[in-house]
């Protein structure tokens, strides 16, 4: 059994039990606030709505790919878009270190170390949603989930 304790700071009596836990930690616990909250599973279903819409309806170098393969292809080219948009603001990176491309161990390929939705917050997932509604509007994607949204 683990002695992480969460506290979703939505309300006084949150508040209070997470300072009470703050004043019973041993010297040495580690404390982390985490401001931004995590993507809903609202918006967990309706980006992977998305991505069957246009795994349905698009080709990528000629041919048809699967949900998962089009999740991996759309998310490189969100992180691409968002840090290129960063830094033509002249912000920080978004996501920070995360999501390279390396040399395989035995030097015959390359691995992508990659971002992945999961790891994704609230804005983060929004701002996807809104990526993958401007990619599948500019190739004709036809998004027949939506109304299940």
């Amino acid at each position: 059994m683990s002695d992480k304790r969460i506290f979703i700071l939505t309300h006084p009596n949150a508040r209070r039990m997470a300072h009470a836990q703050c004043d019973l930690a041993p010297d040495g616990s580690r404390v982390v606030f985490d401001y931004e909250p995590p993507k809903t599973r609202p918006q967990e279903e309706k980006y992977h709505a998305m991505i069957a819409d246009i795994a349905r309806d698009c080709q990528f170098l000629g041919k048809k790919w699967d949900k998962e393969e089009w999740k991996r292809l759309l998310i490189d080219a969100f992180v691409r878009a968002m840090r290129e948009q960063a830094k033509t603001e002249n912000r920080p990176d978004p996501f920070g270190d995360h999501g390279k491309v390396i040399p395989s161990l035995d030097g015959q390929g390359i691995v992508q170390l990659g971002i992945q939705s999961r790891k994704f917050g609230k804005e983060q997932a929004a701002q996807f949603i809104e990526y993958l509604y401007a990619w599948g509007n500019e190739n004709g994607v036809i998004w027949i989930n939506e109304v299940e949204w």
